[in-house]
């Protein structure tokens, strides 16, 4: 393979790596001022020194609900977060996807929660979260850490018939979890009230931003009691999430657990170097030379998305392997289902968009295959984050177009890592450039002296071709068009 033929690409000078880290955002992150120059926060690294769950001030009843839930050891997000929110303290917390963030914010909740009785009938604490699968995820959480306890968890989100979810407002829980959408919603409807609020956590916060959930949060924010405490975790910290913690929060503690490297150790990452008409033919080749137990192929848009999981489907329709696809435009109860049979590892390959590109744990994933190279590059960060969950070992792939070599120098100055190049035996990922022959009576003789026929004759030289503008048309329009 010629050096013309790979994705242009530069090992990232180490000035460039440093210099990327905080500035590669997405969204409006470039046109919003830096926070350093206004805000009092100052960022906390904290270490993961404690063996287990008791060293981190939780009661005898929230301990027995850890190990029910077969928690053993505290990640570093967990023992950083944890004493300091069950302190009263406002926390923004920053870790890397799939080391523990929910735990981290739900275990404070529950422990806050039964300490002290509530002040009335109503919330008590409200988790925002981006997406309706995360919603999903937390409020399970909730249950399965609050189980045995009298604590009530309610989710809200679009896709889903309001009136259902009103009804179960109406039982007054302690807490609820939803996307600003539909909290806002039942905020205006009158069925959820924050007037006895606690405490406001943000999951994901930077992701919320992106998808344009600012405005809304904001509302939100403003409707709830000043005195509350606020808990704000992220994967990243981009500057418009650091201005709305100086805002929103009261001397939020900033507590940084991300190592040099953003990506997760534990997960290998290598690139293909891929026309895009043969990217499918590369994708097969790649699923059945790995076997994964479970991989995620993530793609750019909902339409590319159906085609690849239907051509999927035709392909290995006799094959044991599973194929399933998720994303925006399908209804709330297909999502659902999709979710539920991924995590029961009833599907083997889900082929997505980025709805489930953060936040969604499934603890059987191995592989992640990037069908369509991430636009923004914490998006990269967050598909790969799908694999390698609390430390177990992952592997990702993204597939690169020859001209796509900028996107990718961007990704490796992100996490501060050259993705290694991979290629599958006997299979061109590049397809045959095409050679322009001549005919057998015009090419160059042995002499190297130039073209000739069989005669030895100079051929004659071409005749010129006929205009296809019609006669005097075309003189005429162009002397009107002057």
């Amino acid at each position: 393979m010629t050096s013309q033929e790979q994705p242009r690409r530069r090992r990232p000078a180490e000035a460039d790596r440093r210099s990327s880290q905080g500035t590669e955002g997405r969204g409006n992150a470039h046109d919003e001022a830096s926070p350093s120059a206004n805000t009092s926060t100052t960022p906390i690294h904290e270490k993961n020194d404690s063996g287990d769950f008791t060293t981190l001030g939780l009661s005898a009843t929230t301990l027995q609900a850890v190990d029910r839930a077969g928690y053993t050891q505290p990640t570093p997000v967990q023992s950083g977060v944890i004493p300091r929110a069950i302190a009263g303290v406002d926390v923004l917390g920053q870790a890397q996807t799939g080391t523990g963030k929910t735990a981290s914010f739900v275990l404070p909740i529950l422990e806050l929660l039964t300490r002290s009785p509530g002040r009335g009938h109503g919330v008590r604490a409200l988790v925002l979260v981006p997406t309706r699968e995360l919603a999903v995820q937390v409020r399970d959480e909730f249950e399965k850490l609050a189980a045995g306890s009298n604590l009530r968890c309610v989710a809200v989100y679009g896709g889903k018939p309001i009136k259902a979810q009103i009804d179960k407002l109406t039982k007054n829980p302690e807490v609820v979890v939803g996307t600003p959408g539909r909290v806002l919603d039942h905020l205006s409807r009158g069925t959820l009230v924050l007037g006895i609020l606690e405490l406001v956590t943000l999951d994901e916060a930077d992701r919320m931003l992106d998808i344009g959930f600012r405005p809304d949060i904001e509302k939100i924010l403003r409707r709830c009691p000043q005195s509350r405490q606020t808990l704000l975790l992220s994967a990243t910290v981009p500057p418009p999430v650091a201005k709305l913690a100086t805002r929103y929060m009261r001397d939020p503690e900033i507590l940084d657990f991300s190592t040099n490297e953003i990506s997760v150790e534990t997960i290998e990452q290598f690139y293909f170097t891929v026309d895009p008409t043969r990217k499918f033919a590369l994708l097969e080749q790649l699923l059945e030379r790995e076997q994964p137990r479970q991989a995620i192929v993530f793609c750019r848009t909902k339409r590319g998305t159906d085609k690849i999981h239907e051509r999927l489907q035709r392909r290995r329709k006799n094959k044991k392997a599973s194929v399933a696809c998720i994303h925006g435009d399908l209804a709330q109860n297909v999502r659902d289902r999709v979710m539920r049979q991924f995590r029961e590892g009833q599907i083997q390959v889900l082929v997505a968009t980025d709805v489930v590109g953060r936040g969604i744990d499934v603890s059987g994933v191995s592989h992640i295959i990037n069908y369509d190279i991430p636009e923004f590059c914490d998006d990269y960060v967050h598909r790969v984050g799908r694999t390698g969950r609390m430390g177990r070992e992952g592997i990702a792939y993204t597939f690169v177009a020859p001209e796509e070599g900028t996107q990718l120098t961007r990704i490796e100055m992100r996490i501060d890592k050259l993705l290694e190049r991979s290629e599958i035996e006997g299979f061109s990922a590049l397809a045959p450039k095409p050679t322009a022959t001549l005919p057998a009576d015009q090419q160059q003789t042995g002499d190297g002296k130039g073209l000739s026929d069989s005669s030895g004759e100079a051929p004659a030289a071409p005749k010129p071709a006929p205009s296809l503008l019609g006669r005097k048309r075309g003189p005429k329009r162009f002397r009107k068009a002057l």
